[in-house]
């Protein structure tokens, strides 16, 4: 489920956390990697698990390494899973 789904696509990060908790959300999955810094978490109900990219094709890779931190979370922690990251490929000159 995303953010837009819910209706939270405006929410910035203390009311985006706050929404989820309030709908009963265990784990917050995110590309979102400086909220760590942001956001006191020892507080909070739900987990965070931080992605390194968000981009499909690169996510399909490490789906394994995804629901494995999610299944290991709990209440207040942060994790962050190294999917790799999004590079774009160099385009040759044109002619």
């Amino acid at each position: 489920m995303t953010a837009a789904y819910m209706g939270w696509a405006g929410l910035e990060n203390g009311d985006l956390l706050r929404a989820a908790e309030n709908n009963r959300f265990d784990v917050l999955v995110t590309g979102d990697q400086s909220l760590r810094y942001e956001q006191d978490l020892s507080a909070r109900t739900l987990a965070i698990v931080v992605l390194s990219a968000i981009q499909l094709p690169i996510l399909k890779k490490s789906i394994a390494k995804i629901v494995a931190a999610i299944d290991n979370a709990h209440p207040g922690s942060f994790q962050t899973v190294d999917c790799g990251t999004f590079t774009r490929k160099p385009t040759s000159p044109k002619d």
